[in-house]
């Protein structure tokens, strides 16, 4: 056997396994991105239209770990949506008695 075809097999056994190991962990990890993603949206939604302030003061209010859920701020619907790409978007909108509930999906 020639080192090319001993090369493409060890490729594509390791392309089975890296695929399988996706599919494996696929719904834990977009599970804990919706649910980093909620909390991101409720945190910055709580801090930007219950306490009233900025966006930039908002960034430090998060827990370590939160750098891949990106955040915007809309402000003329008071909401905010908490975004993990290819994974997880949720949306916490701000209401006159309730302060920021979370949105259904």
């Amino acid at each position: 056997m020639s080192n090319s075809r001993k090369w493409r097999i060890g490729a594509s056994i390791l392309s089975v396994a890296l695929l399988a190991f996706i599919a494996w962990h696929w719904r834990g990890w977009t599970a804990q991105a919706q649910v980093g993603a909620a909390y991101g949206a409720r945190m910055t939604c709580s801090c930007r239209y219950v306490e009233g302030r900025s966006m930039e003061s908002c960034k430090g209010d998060t827990e370590p770990g939160m750098e891949i859920v990106s955040i915007r701020d809309v402000p003329e619907e008071k909401a905010v949506t908490g975004r993990v790409p290819l994974m997880a978007k949720r949306t916490a909108r701000w209401r006159k008695g309730f302060g920021c509930l979370l949105e259904d999906r």
